[in-house]
């Protein structure tokens, strides 16, 4: 079975920069792609960013030049660099794995959050 343990949540200050990381453990084949998504109370979940096995990354415009999302992939470990926070930013960051396991099935699976909470 395999698992996504998130971990950097917390509260930072408009302006700052936080890490969040995920790390994965399980019997995985291959990856296909990783996943940031954020919540808010009310609202959908939205994704934030992508990263493909071939490395093609994906942002979503509001955190473009401020976000860096990377891979480990020695350790099956996903981060989100996020700098320049703003209130806004605020939510619940949900990590998404997309992969086939060892009969090559399609899975996915997602971390249980982790809290972010930009104010002064």
């Amino acid at each position: 079975q395999v698992q996504l343990v998130e971990s950097g949540g917390g509260l930072v200050q408009p302006g700052g920069s936080l890490r969040l990381s995920c790390a994965a453990s399980g019997s995985i084949f291959s990856i296909n792609a990783m996943d940031w998504y954020r919540q808010t109370p009310g609202k959908q979940r939205e994704l934030v960013a992508s990263i493909t096995s071939s490395g093609t990354i994906n942002y979503v415009d509001s955190v473009k030049g401020r976000f860096t999302i990377s891979r480990d992939n020695a350790k099956n470990t996903l981060y989100l660099q996020m700098n320049s926070l703003k209130p806004e930013d605020t939510a619940v960051y949900y990590c998404h794995l997309r992969y086939r396991d060892s009969y090559y099935r399609s899975r996915e699976v997602w971390g249980q959050g982790t809290l972010l909470t930009v104010s002064s």
